[in-house]
Formats: C-alpha cells, sequence, structure tokens
C-alpha cells in the first residue's frame, strides 16, 4: 500500500515537473505580448483631431508584413516603444503637450495598433530598425533619441545599439526579461524556457551614448533592483531619476517625469 502510494506521489511530482514548465513554455507569448489593436473609431478620431499634425504612415518589413506608425515631424525626432499592453496613439497628443515642437515616430508592434504579424523580440528589433532608418531620411532630423517604456526599453537599447542616435530614455527599464521572469517564477527555469530574452545588461557595457533612467519607486512588475542593473552596466553618461510613490503604470503622473525628459533632450 505505502509503496503504491509513494509511486503514485512520485508520478503526480513528475507530471508537475515536466507539466507547468512545459505549459510556461507554450504561453509565454501570451504573457510578455499583450497585443492592442487599433479601432477604426479611433483611427478615424485621430485623423479629424490631428489633421497636418500626425501622419499615419506604414512600411513592409522583410518577410513583407505591413507595419504602421504614427509620424509628427520635428527636431528633434523621438522614437517611442511602448509597454506590453500598450495602444501607442494616446501619445500624439501627450507628445505635442509636453514637448511641443519635437517629432515622433510612435510605433505599433507587429499585432498592435495598425500592424499586422505577430510579435516576437526578434521581429520587434528588426522592424525597429527598418523604421528607424525609414524615418531618418523621411523626417531629415539631426537628432534622433529612442524612448522605451517598460518592455519597450529592451527594443530601444537593441535600436541604440546598432544605430547612432543622441539618447537613451527608458522607463521602467530592466537588466533582462529573463532575469525579471525569474524573479516572479522562482520555481521555474526561465532562463532556458524564454524565446523572448531582451538582454540589455549584456549590450549596455558598450553604449556610450547618454541614458536618462526613470524609475517607479513602488515598481512591482519591474523591481528597481532590475533597473539597477541594467544602470550600473551602461557605459555612457548616464543620470537615475527615482519617481517617488509611482507605480509601474503610474510613472507619467510624477511630477518630475516629463521635467527630467525635457532636460534631458534639452541637453542631448
Amino acid at each position: 500500500m505505502e509503496s503504491g502510494l509513494l509511486a503514485s506521489l512520485a508520478q503526480i511530482a513528475a507530471v508537475v515537473a515536466i507539466g507547468v514548465p512545459l505549459l510556461m513554455y507554450l504561453v509565454q507569448d501570451k504573457l510578455v505580448f499583450m497585443p492592442q489593436p487599433l479601432s477604426e473609431e479611433r483611427r478615424a478620431q485621430i485623423q479629424e483631431e490631428k489633421e497636418g499634425q500626425a501622419a499615419s504612415v506604414s512600411l513592409d518589413a522583410e518577410d513583407g508584413t505591413r507595419l504602421h506608425a504614427w509620424l509628427v515631424k520635428g527636431e528633434p525626432l523621438v522614437l517611442y516603444f511602448g509597454g506590453n499592453a500598450e495602444e501607442v496613439s494616446w501619445m500624439l497628443e501627450e507628445g505635442r503637450r509636453r514637448l511641443p515642437g519635437a517629432g515622433w515616430l510612435l510605433v505599433d508592434y507587429r499585432g498592435y495598433g495598425a500592424s499586422g504579424g505577430s510579435p516576437s523580440e526578434r521581429a520587434l528589433v528588426a522592424d525597429a530598425l527598418r523604421w528607424y532608418d525609414h524615418v531618418s531620411q523621411l523626417s531629415r532630423a539631426h537628432r534622433i533619441f529612442v524612448f522605451g517604456r517598460s518592455l519597450g526599453s529592451g527594443v530601444a537599447v537593441q535600436v541604440a545599439a546598432a544605430r547612432p542616435v543622441a539618447g537613451v530614455i527608458a522607463i521602467a527599464p530592466y537588466d533582462s526579461l529573463a532575469a525579471v521572469g525569474q524573479h516572479h517564477y522562482p520555481f521555474l527555469p526561465v532562463g532556458m524556457l524564454l524565446r523572448h530574452r531582451f538582454d540589455s545588461v549584456a549590450l549596455a557595457p558598450r553604449l556610450k551614448v547618454p541614458l536618462l533612467c526613470l524609475v517607479a519607486e513602488r515598481d512591482q512588475v519591474i523591481p528597481a533592483v532590475h533597473s539597477r542593473r541594467l544602470y550600473e552596466a551602461w557605459a555612457g553618461e548616464k543620470r537615475w531619476v527615482e519617481l517617488r510613490g509611482a507605480g509601474h503604470n503610474s510613472t507619467d503622473s510624477a511630477p518630475q517625469f516629463w521635467d527630467n525628459i525635457r532636460e534631458f533632450i534639452k541637453a542631448g
């Protein structure tokens, strides 16, 4: 009887040990990416409100996927990469109001906004570089900044490693998604399972461009220790700003949020 019970428990333990990691591997895309499509009503609203100010621009990725972004011409030009559950068109009004005269390229990731396809790290980075090359010719801006929020900080860092930029604005950034994932799932071999690693800290020691790192004091999604590791590894000039009282999704409401971004861009 006892040996039978022990055997059954061992089988259950084996199923859990294999099944849980396998399940997490299979559903990881839904945990990392949460695409937010752009409705036709929202598109029409933007076109009506921003006539002559913002352009809806599209291009084809290397694999033929149709990509979309919003372009506001100005100097300097800021390439914006949003969070994992963000539809970026809200930044049209916010960017214009907070940084008058600046240009913006608000990038829709694959599957987000009006872009086709499905997101992955490789695709998002390749698309971001394609957008950089396209818009740098289209806008002819003399200075280009990359602005990455949460997930988007990993995209921004990889663009900065591959193309000339005036500076990197990183909101709630991380050392790597593998490290953040291990923090949240300590019982899983995240490093072995994760396909979308966004290993920003590996690139940081060779990045000499200025970095503005804005971190929420009460961030439960990306704890500040992960932002700090990226910051400490960064080779270029850098500034750390802790947004007191802010959480992961309330950084913009902190009084010093836009003040620091304006100062950083002015100095860049």
